[in-house]
């Protein structure tokens, strides 16, 4: 910086140096404390591991795009009437103790999903709603997904999953078989119920006996 440069005027060695500190700054904030404050965090007892068949419909359900519509974090009453949606109570970090990558979602084209296991624990009803949103939810906006099922005539084969539609959907001689694509996703959705406690039980004091 030259001898004429007053104190405000920007060079290149100050943008760099302004750049490197908000840089330093928005990881502070962003990373290292919600790191430091939730490192301890345990799952809750109630919260099970994904199971392999779980993790493949995780996967499945990043693939097509179901986070862009839907999120996974239900708010807090003062912030929207969530809990009246019957969409569950406030989620709290250990409930994502498992989840890798977080799918908190940013837009609610349609509902929270994150007690969609407990809120329909039908494997019929999810496996249909994937393959004809629109026979469960008249006037759904939400795509179908055709290629996650074999339709063909005749009769389904032994250890084939049958999707049992609404009869007004159903065609007669016609069969919809469930791919292990959406059996896996369906499996994962029924594995959204983050219905118990948030927290643990405060231990009740147990008095002294008396000698």
């Amino acid at each position: 910086m030259s001898d004429k440069t007053s104190f405000w005027e920007m060079d290149e060695l100050r943008l760099i140096i302004g750049a490197m500190v908000i840089l330093g700054g928005a990881t502070g904030v962003l990373v290292v404390l919600p790191y430091v404050l939730l490192e301890d965090v345990k799952p809750p007892a109630g919260l099970k591991p994904y199971t392999t068949q779980q993790l493949v419909g995780r996967q499945s359900y990043i693939a097509n795009g179901c986070v862009y519509c839907h999120s996974q974090q239900p708010r807090d009453i003062a912030q929207a009437p969530d809990a009246t949606r019957g969409w569950g109570r406030a989620s709290v970090a250990g409930d994502y103790a498992y989840d890798t990558p977080h799918l908190l979602g940013t837009m609610r084209t349609g509902p929270d999903l994150l007690n969609i296991g407990a809120r329909q624990p039908s494997k019929d009803w999810h496996l249909g709603h994937l393959f004809q949103p629109r026979a469960y939810t008249p006037g759904s906006i939400m795509p179908s997904y055709p290629y996650l099922f074999e339709v063909r005539q005749g009769e389904a084969k032994a250890g084939e999953t049958v999707v049992k539609l609404p009869p007004a959907f159903a065609q007669s001689g016609q069969v919809v078989l469930a791919k292990p694509e959406a059996l896996a996703l369906v499996d994962y959705l029924l594995s959204l119920d983050r219905t118990y406690p948030a927290l643990l039980p405060l231990p009740v004091a147990v008095p002294k006996e008396q000698p």
